[in-house]
């Protein structure tokens, strides 16, 4: 479910995307982190392993339905598997902004081989340092701060212990 919401929000972002480029062409590589958002944030929330990538695909699945084309598929599960592959190497134990931000900038890294396939290799060695830095930077703002905050958020409110796996320790409090 994260990953269809998300995928409608992909919809709505890159139209504000697409309006932004003739106002801020290279400045608009800040609002990138928003692609990056999905699996970080629904490990954030869920914190079960695979999470992350299911959630990419998801969301890529439905942002390819909504007209971006098949390609997106690739991306969502490029960017999914960087993810998930960060938060395994930190064996799921950690949910810090730093973790969270680490997975997005991975997911931009994992974009970057895909863009290069896809003709960004023609551009120079600057523009390239340019665009996926501004991405880097977007991507961990988004994945580490804001997604961390949001998931703080619902938190607070108590709404993830009805959607979190319970732990030994709730077992433990059953038998009492």
């Amino acid at each position: 479910m994260i990953g269809v919401v998300f995928g409608v929000l992909m919809k709505f972002w890159d139209d504000l995307y697409t309006v932004v480029k003739p106002i801020m062409p290279v400045a608009r590589q800040l609002l990138y982190g928003m692609w990056f958002m999905v699996g970080p944030f629904a490990f954030l929330l869920l914190r079960k392993p695979g999470t992350a990538f299911i959630a990419s695909i998801a969301g890529a699945s439905l942002s390819a339905f909504a007209g971006h084309g098949i390609e997106v598929l690739m991306y969502g599960f490029v960017q999914g598997l960087a993810a998930e592959l960060l938060f395994a190497a930190f064996r799921y134990r950690r949910y810090s902004i730093l973790i969270a931000g680490l997975a997005g900038v991975a997911s931009c890294l994992a974009s970057f081989g895909l863009d290069l396939i896809y003709g960004y290799a023609a551009l120079e060695t600057w523009a390239l340092i340019v665009k996926y830095g501004l991405r880097a930077i977007s991507a961990f703002i988004f994945t580490g701060i804001f997604a961390v905050f949001i998931v703080k958020a619902l938190e607070a409110t108590g709404v993830t212990s009805l959607i979190r796996p319970v732990d030994n320790k709730e077992y433990t409090m059953l038998d009492q």
